[in-house]
């Protein structure tokens, strides 16, 4: 009996075995026809900038006359259809890098000349699987390498940018804006049998004042720059992917600037939520309150996020050097974090309030109550966990709103 039994358990195991290759096969196969009748793959990953950079470059490919999807993940995961239609992700459960397969199952029945995807990989190796496994891009695009996620790319920014490369594609094309790095990102593409095309200064200050001061909210000459050698690279003239990019509505979490009335309080605050790497939360900083800090209480309101420790470590540590603010009210969770390496960085721990744990309602309430006359109010660190929540409820009640 126990000779029968010990039989149909293998009979089972070897079933169960074959049916998951059997599967595997199948899934290979399926993707493979989805990769054939996507003909132009391009794959946009970096530290800062992706949501833009695959904005701006569906938007000018659109205006080339192409037939573009785009898939996002940036504030909010969503795909953008040829007509420029966003449709929203549901995510039943936390984020999977098997999203970007469903999506491009999804998207063929657009029959699309290109589809321009962000990756949503964090991890080195999940990296360099959706690249080689999934994306298979025929144009890579890496915005930059800066020191952020350095609890999983890290400890240091070179670490980051080798990360980074995990996703540079096999005998195709590499676009990036970085030059400080840029030696890592040529020697892989070398290594891959792809060419290489660096965004030089040149071509950043190519982008004028007065084309970016077309933009309908606050972008970034090398974003731009680098979008439209990809562009160029499809067939795109610049003139025409400019004025396509010129007309893109502004992301949800952009930074914007907006002046509040609110029962006699003169506030502007500036949603700087979505930058959330301490350089380019030091750049937004300086820049308004250069620009609109003068005679303003200056408040700073940091969202923190317990699964982002080192984020709002980093954040704290920095922020010493600043143009110091009047207060600071700490949002989130796993606020402690960065009250304690804000006190070692020099910050007095009386300029801090911890509101963690608040309702929106009850936090909304808070930030006004460390508002005094005329305030300059900034939102930093992190977009989701209530920065999105507490910047709609400024946005509601704003008289202007305009780029930074």
């Amino acid at each position: 009996m126990a000779a029968i039994s010990n039989a149909f358990a293998i009979i089972t195991l070897a079933c169960i075995l074959i049916a998951l290759i059997a599967l595997g096969i199948t899934e290979t196969l399926v993707h493979r026809w989805v990769l054939r009748r996507l003909p132009v793959r391009v794959h946009v990953n970096g530290t800062r900038g992706k949501t833009s950079v695959v904005r701006l470059i569906a938007a000018g490919l659109r205006a080339g006359g192409k037939r573009v999807c785009s898939k996002t993940t940036g504030s909010f995961a969503a795909v953008t259809g040829p007509d420029g239609e966003d449709y929203p992700l549901h995510r039943p459960n936390q984020p999977n890098i098997i999203e970007q397969m469903r999506v491009m199952r999804r998207v063929v029945g657009f029959r699309p000349d290109v589809l321009v995807m962000e990756c949503m990989a964090l991890q080195p190796h999940f990296q360099a699987l959706t690249e080689r496994q999934m994306v298979r891009s025929t144009h890579g695009v890496i915005t930059n390498a800066r020191a952020d996620h350095l609890d999983v790319m890290g400890p240091g920014a070179p670490d980051v940018a080798l990360a980074l490369a995990g996703t540079v594609p096999y005998g195709a094309h590499l676009f990036t804006a970085e030059r400080e790095y840029l030696d890592t990102f040529q020697m892989a593409a070398e290594d891959r049998g792809s060419q290489l095309h660096a965004t030089s200064a040149e071509d950043v200050a190519a982008v004028s004042d007065e084309e970016m001061a077309a933009f309908r909210y606050a972008e970034h000459a090398e974003n731009v720059a680098l979008a439209l050698n990809v562009c160029r690279a499809l067939g795109v003239e610049r003139a025409a992917a400019l004025r396509g990019m010129q007309q893109l509505e502004p992301e949800v979490g952009a930074t914007r600037v907006q002046s509040v009335d609110f029962f006699g309080r003169d506030i502007i605050f500036v949603n700087a939520f979505a930058a959330n790497d301490p350089d380019s939360t030091e750049l937004i900083w300086e820049k308004v309150v250069d620009h609109y800090g003068q005679d303003r209480f200056k408040l700073a309101v940091v969202n923190c996020r317990f699964d982002r420790p080192q984020r709002s470590q980093q954040l704290a540590e920095v922020a010493g050097r600043w143009t110091p603010a009047d207060h600071y009210v700490l949002m989130g969770t796993g606020t402690l974090l960065f009250a304690r390496a804000a006190v070692r960085a020099g910050l007095a721990p009386s300029r801090m309030t911890v509101a963690e744990g608040l309702d929106q309602h009850e936090l909304f309430e808070t930030v006004l109550e460390h508002t005094e006359g005329a305030a300059l109010i900034v939102g930093m660190c992190n977009v989701h966990g209530g920065g999105a929540e507490l910047a709609r409820q400024f946005n509601n009640r704003a008289t202007r709103s305009q780029p930074l």
